[in-house]
This record gives C-alpha cells, sequence and structure tokens, in this order.
C-alpha cells in the first residue's frame, strides 16, 4: 500500500466502504482496513477482495458508506 493513505477502506463492523482520495478524513486502524491504494476500483472488485480474504461474511451486504461530518 501507498504512504499516502488514499485508498479503498473497509469497515469490517458494519460492511461499509469508503473511498479516500483527499486528506479530508483518514480512516482510523484497525477499525478500518485498507482494501487498496486504488481509488477506482468498483464495488464488486471491493468485495472480491473481502471474499478472498474472508474478512466479512455476508460479502452481499457490503455497501459505499459516506465520510463522517467532523
Amino acid at each position: 500500500m501507498a504512504d499516502n493513505k488514499f485508498g479503498i477502506y473497509f469497515n469490517t463492523s458494519t460492511g461499509e466502504i469508503l473511498r479516500i482520495n483527499s486528506p479530508y478524513w483518514i480512516p482510523e486502524v484497525p477499525e478500518w482496513l485498507c482494501l487498496s491504494d486504488e481509488v477506482n476500483i468498483t464495488l464488486t472488485e471491493a468485495r472480491q477482495i473481502i471474499e478472498n480474504k474472508n474478512l466479512f461474511e455476508d460479502v452481499g451486504s457490503i455497501h459505499w458508506g459516506t465520510l463522517p461530518l467532523t
């Protein structure tokens, strides 16, 4: 993964995925896992990564989330 912290992040508790491509808000570890430093992967590609790594039981329920209002 790149050191810039931009990429696709996954919350293993909620099944949310976030696309981070600015320093406005950077997800905290361990709640958020960086799936890819490629910010343009699709939901299908993200689900495939999650399924291959056995990170979440119900891959079909994984969804795009929104940044928190801080």
